[in-house]
């Protein structure tokens, strides 16, 4: 296939991704990225993402784009814009989600873009030539969209777009076709560290490194429990979070609500009502939020991240309903972190609360939750 062709087929694989939404569409040649793979393997060895078991064998596939395709050439990096104004809600005892959850589950509507995108290529192609990849297989992303000039990656470890901010899904079509490539950018963060301050529990180093383990996104989905130490910084989030984007100056300044698609299904889904998610039942939960990107955890890490979340209100009106989680929540991580919150808000009727169910909790964890939570009582 000679030049003028391979022009042309990246032409109509553009086209077609910015028909069906695509904020920037760019191409880099499919090779092994070893800097990339030393910055992943430095990362894993430091524990930066101990909570996901990671490994080099996964910093080795994932910064080699032949290990999805073996004879690839090109890789398409496709950016999606997503963000949208969060509604306001009247009413207290209210948590956060993060934007990228608001809608219908990103990776749907993204695999089909990038299906779409794929399809094209090869109906221009005459062959089957692609493989798509949108944040489920191990593809380092960011740091091809960065090679292609879509955006740098800012000291928040997400990737920045100069026009479209951080806001972005990044999804990527690889293809055996050696489609013309394009140059990365010459930027970066310079001296702006807005984001470092933002972040309440010190996860970004300023040094375009993450320690996802202090990262609140990653603590309010992981399937384990959150430790004591972190609880009282994740303020009202309750899935992901948001702020060191939200203060980023491209990410600031980009325009918002682009697409219907990205808006809050419902406010609810933006900003739950805390004691509602504290109560939530799996039956709920599928009707609500399965088919959100919040769905792959189950309900019962929501409600706990509600639990954390009402600890955190130091508001008294919640004690009724986290005395009952802590009695009576079939999963003894939410009777543990309930009694967390009942410890910090500290109230007579939580105290006794937890008083009381010391003597009759069966689980050694929560157990464990209650006496913690009583400790600074104790003297008194």
């Amino acid at each position: 296939m000679n030049a003028t062709e391979l022009i042309a087929i990246k032409r109509r694989a553009v086209e077609k991704a910015k028909q069906l939404g695509a904020g920037d569409v760019r191409v880099v040649v499919a090779r092994a990225d070893e800097a990339s793979r030393r910055r992943m393997t430095a990362a894993f060895r430091r524990g930066d993402l101990a909570a996901w078991g990671y490994d080099g064998e996964y910093a080795r596939r994932a910064t080699d784009p032949t290990t999805l395709l073996p004879t690839a050439r090109s890789v398409v990096c496709v950016a999606l814009p997503y963000a949208t104004d969060a509604p306001d809600l009247p009413g207290r005892l209210r948590g956060r989600v993060s934007n990228y959850a608001w809608s219908t589950d990103y990776h749907r509507r993204l695999r089909a873009l990038l299906s779409a995108v794929a399809r094209e290529i090869d109906d221009a192609a005459g062959a089957k030539t692609t493989a798509i990849a949108c944040d489920t297989r191990p593809l380092a992303e960011r740091a091809l969209a960065a090679s292609a000039g879509v955006g740098w990656i800012g000291k928040h470890t997400n990737l920045i777009s100069p026009s479209l901010g951080s806001f972005v899904f990044l999804g990527e079509v690889v293809t055996t076709l050696e489609l013309p490539s394009d140059a990365p950018l010459r930027k970066s963060c310079g001296a702006c560290r807005r984001c470092v301050d933002a972040c309440p529990t010190r996860a970004l180093r300023g040094d375009y490194t993450i320690d996802a383990n202090r990262c609140i996104s990653d603590l309010t989905q992981r399937a384990a429990g959150i430790p004591a130490s972190m609880r009282a910084m994740l303020g009202d989030w309750v899935w992901g979070c948001d702020l060191c984007q939200l203060v980023c100056p491209p990410t600031a300044s980009a325009r918002r609500g682009a697409s219907p698609h990205w808006k809050p299904r419902d406010a609810e889904t933006a900003r739950p009502a805390l004691l509602e998610l504290l109560r939530l039942r799996s039956s709920t939960f599928k009707r609500r939020f399965r088919d959100t990107a919040m769905g792959w955890r189950g309900a019962a890490v929501l409600r706990r991240n509600a639990a954390v979340a009402l600890g955190n209100a130091l508001d008294r009106s919640a004690v009724d309903a986290l005395i009952e989680s802590m009695r009576g929540d079939p999963h003894p991580m939410v009777r543990g972190h309930a009694a967390w919150a009942l410890g910090r808000i500290g109230s007579p009727a939580a105290l006794a609360a937890l008083r009381g169910q010391q003597a009759v909790e069966s689980d050694d964890a929560v157990r464990g939750e209650i006496r913690s939570a009583l400790e600074p009582f104790q003297a008194r």
